[in-house]
């Protein structure tokens, strides 16, 4: 009977809980603009959140769990994505309902700060311990690229680019406009036969790949993923370019010599706000006194940098371990600080992306069957669903961004505007 009185209290504590959260929850929700959100629960009636601006698709959240209140209020982003996961609630467009809330990031994340404490030391405590050391990028490259080659295959289009592609066009679809980045990379770079080319962050092998096939230039790329090196290395072989490609396992501070060119995509986001100099003074080091680098980067709004600095997201927390997005500024002034390099170009993307990250969804949510076969449960694709439908928000609303940055040594008098 004692058992029963105590789990019984614990019941109605917990109701008690969730009903002074969602009081507090629906308030903040009911103050937030650019759309309509419609919350629904089962056994209440709807309630009606936003300012009613039909100009921007209608949002829905669907309250399984009473839980999911408490979990939304103590743990923020967070908290939200780990109801998700767990199937505490729901949404018939999680894309639109996430756009929703990133139209309104400075109301949510000031909301979310007055509760952070609970949480917070704990998150950047881990983040910490995920700092991109030798030893730690290492762990934080495996905890994401080594979960298997079979499962980033079912969503990456054949060049394997776990990168923004670039669209040309509406009728463009992803396994072209991957291809078409490549190129674009490779025509900015004016790449030749004769040009010596390092890459920071291989991949599997599509840029090597593309760029040894159809520019004739020697390519010299590392990563520190064994996944992703394995792969790559198969795929060199397969079409007999060992001749052209160099395939290194090694950390981008151990590399040596001098080269033409230099291209790093979307690696920047693994480098840690620590180590951002020593990234572009390695960068300038690897660059013969003509060179050109051309460094793919997802960036963070000036506005919002240094919040993001002192904070732990969804992704830092469950998808890419010790990541971080650098602001234009930071980016800047690491380059001031550490080179001699001059940005000579820079091309905005954030809207193809944002496509990009539709595109790998669609594909990944088809291939659900496929993925439940490799092992993976039912909480792995909804994570993955939320992280697809969570960068898709942020790109479509411009809370973040990715960028083609251009740089070229003082010794290179390549005028960009009249590469080819």
């Amino acid at each position: 009977m004692e058992n029963l009185n105590s789990t019984a209290t614990e019941a109605r504590r917990a109701s008690l809980t969730s009903d002074w959260a969602r009081r507090l929850v629906l308030k903040q929700l009911q103050q937030l603009e650019a759309g309509v959100l419609t919350v629904k629960e089962a056994g209440r009636a709807d309630t009606l959140c936003g300012d009613g601006d039909t100009r921007f698709p209608p949002a829905e959240i669907r309250i399984h769990e009473a839980s999911a209140w408490r979990d939304i209020l103590t743990g923020g982003g967070i908290g939200a994505a780990e109801a998700y996961v767990a199937g505490d609630w729901t949404s018939p467009d999680l894309t639109a309902l996430l756009r929703f809330f990133t139209r309104n990031i400075d109301r949510m994340n000031a909301f979310e700060d007055r509760f952070s404490w609970i949480t917070k030391p704990a998150l950047k405590g881990l983040h910490w311990l995920n700092r991109n050391s030798r030893e730690g990028s290492r762990k934080n490259i495996e905890a994401h690229y080594d979960l298997g080659n079979a499962l980033f295959e079912i969503f990456l289009d054949p060049t394997m680019m776990y990168s923004s592609a670039v669209y040309p066009d509406e009728a463009t679809n992803l396994d072209e406009a991957a291809v078409f980045k490549l190129d674009l990379i490779c025509r900015k770079l004016n790449l030749g036969a004769d040009d010596r080319v390092i890459e920071i962050g291989t991949g599997w092998g599509g840029f090597a790949l593309h760029a040894a096939r159809h520019y004739g230039c020697h390519v010299t790329t590392t990563t520190i993923s064994r996944e992703q090196h394995d792969l790559a290395q198969e795929r060199i072989r397969k079409e007999g370019l060992e001749d052209r490609i160099t395939l290194l396992f090694d950390d981008y501070r151990d590399l040596t010599g001098q080269y033409d060119k230099l291209v790093s995509i979307e690696m920047i986001e693994a480098v840690g706000p620590q180590y951002l100099e020593s990234y572009f003074s390695q960068i300038s080091h690897l660059l013969k006194p003509d060179g050109l680098a051309l460094i793919q980067a997802i960036n963070m709004p000036e506005q919002r940098y240094d919040r993001a600095l002192r904070n732990v997201d969804f992704i830092q927390r469950y998808i890419f371990p010790g990541s971080f997005i650098p602001s234009f500024g930071a980016i800047l002034e690491a380059v001031r600080h550490q080179t001699d390099l001059v940005m000579v170009q820079s091309d905005d993307f954030g809207f193809h992306y944002a496509r990009t990250l539709q595109d790998w969804r669609q594909r990944f949510m088809d291939a659900r069957r496929r993925i439940r076969e490799l092992g993976y449960d039912e909480a792995f694709i909804r994570l993955w669903d939320f992280y697809f439908s969570y960068c898709e928000a942020g790109f479509s609303e411009r809370a973040i961004g990715v960028s083609q940055i251009l740089f070229a040594k003082p010794g290179n008098k390549l005028d960009p505007r009249l590469t080819p």
